[in-house]
C-alpha cells in the first residue's frame, strides 16, 4: 500500500518545497547534531529535517527537537509484518521469512517510506556525516526549472561489481530487461535529492511488477540501492523526461581511511564553489574534533587553522 502524502509533525507547512531526511543512529549522533546544525542554518524558515532512529535510540535524538526538527522512530515506517531478530541486524518479514531483510536493505525501506510520506516537491537525502556548507534550497538542484537527476554515463565499469549487482536488482524489480554487457550509467551520488511524488508512483509501479507490497519486494532483494532504483525508474520506466546532471553537488570522501585537519582543508579548498555539501565517510575514522576544526576553518577563514594535537 502506498501511503497518501502528509505532514510528519507537527512542525512542517503544507506544499513545502524542500524537506531534508537523515537516517542515523547513536554512535553517529555528534555527527548527526553537526548535520542538523546545518541545515538550520543554510536552508530557508520552511525546510523541516526529518531524522530517523532505531526506536531504542530516540530519546538520545530527542534533544534535536524543535520547530524545523523532527525526530522519528524507525519502526514507524516499517510494515508490522517485519519483525527484528534479537541480536542480529536483521529483520524477518513474516509475509515473506525468507532470505532475511539485511538492516541496511531495512534502512533504504524506511527511505523511501519517510520521502513517500512527504508533502514537499523535493527531497535532500543527507547522511549523518554530512554537513551543508553553502546555502541550499530547492532551485539549487534545478536545471532549466527542472529537478535534475544525477546520472554519471557509464561510471559503473569492472572495477564496480557491486553497482551492477544493484542494477540487476532494481531493473527486476521495475520489470526492465537485464542490464546490457560494458558499462552502465551510476545514480549514486551524495547529496542526493528525489520528489516524493516520483517516490511514490514508482513504489506502485513496483507492486504492480512484483505482485507484492513494495516492502516485501525490495526486503527480498540480497544486493540493492535506493539510488540505483530511483535513478533506473526516472531514465528508463518514465522516460528520462528530465534533465540530467553528472557532476555531484557534494566534496565527497568514501574511502574508509582517515583524513588530517590539513587534508580536509586542502579537499575543501581544491573544490569548485558550486559544491553545497560535505560528505567524510564516519567509517573513514576521523576523530571529531579533528572534522569540526576543519569545518569551521573553511566556512570561517578569519578563525586560522586552529590545528592542535588531534591530527
Amino acid at each position: 500500500m502506498i501511503p497518501d502524502p502528509l505532514i510528519m509533525g507537527d512542525g512542517a507547512s503544507p506544499g513545502s518545497d524542500l524537506a531534508v531526511v537523515t537516517p542515523s543512529y547513536l554512535p553517529d549522533r555528534e555527527l548527526c547534531s553537526d548535520l542538523n546544525r546545518s541545515v538550520l542554518e543554510m536552508t530557508g524558515p520552511g525546510v523541516i529535517h526529518h531524522i530517523i532512529v532505531p526506536d531504542q535510540d530516540f530519546h538520545a535524538f530527542a534533544g534535536l527537537r524543535g520547530s524545523r526538527t523532527e525526530v522519528h522512530g524507525a519502526r514507524e515506517f516499517l510494515p508490522r509484518s517485519f519483525v527484528r531478530a534479537p541480536g542480529f541486524n536483521v529483520w524477518i518479514n513474516a509475509a515473506r521469512p525468507w532470505p532475511p531483510v539485511r538492516g541496511w536493505i531495512a534502512q533504504q525501506i524506511i527511505k523511501l517510506a519517510v520521502v513517500a510520506r512527504l508533502n514537499a516537491d523535493g527531497a535532500l537525502l543527507l547522511d549523518s556525516d554530512s554537513v551543508l556548507i553553502r546555502e541550499t534550497s530547492l532551485s539549487t538542484f534545478r536545471e532549466n526549472g527542472r529537478i535534475a537527476l544525477y546520472r554519471a554515463p557509464g561510471a559503473v565499469d569492472d572495477t564496480l561489481p557491486r553497482h551492477r549487482l544493484w542494477h540487476v536488482s532494481a531493473r527486476r524489480l521495475l520489470g526492465l530487461k537485464p542490464p546490457p554487457a560494458g558499462d552502465l550509467a551510476d545514480y549514486v551520488c551524495w547529496p542526493c535529492l528525489w520528489e516524493p511524488a516520483v517516490v511514490r508512483t514508482m513504489l506502485e509501479h513496483i507492486q504492480n511488477v512484483t505482485g507484492r507490497d513494495w516492502p516485501t519486494a525490495i526486503g527480498g532483494q540480497l544486493h540493492f540501492s535506493e539510488m540505483m532504483l530511483y535513478g533506473l525508474y526516472v531514465d528508463e520506466v518514465v522516460g528520462g523526461l528530465v534533465p540530467s546532471v553528472s557532476e555531484m553537488r557534494g566534496i565527497v570522501h568514501t574511502a574508509e581511511t582517515p583524513l588530517s585537519q590539513g587534508e580536509i582543508e586542502h579537499l575543501l579548498s581544491e573544490a569548485p564553489g558550486n559544491k553545497n555539501v560535505v560528505m567524510l565517510s564516519a567509517k573513514a575514522g576521523i576523530p571529531l574534533e579533528v572534522r569540526r576544526r576543519a569545518l569551521r576553518s573553511f566556512l570561517d577563514p578569519s578563525l586560522g587553522t586552529e590545528r592542535g594535537e588531534v591530527q
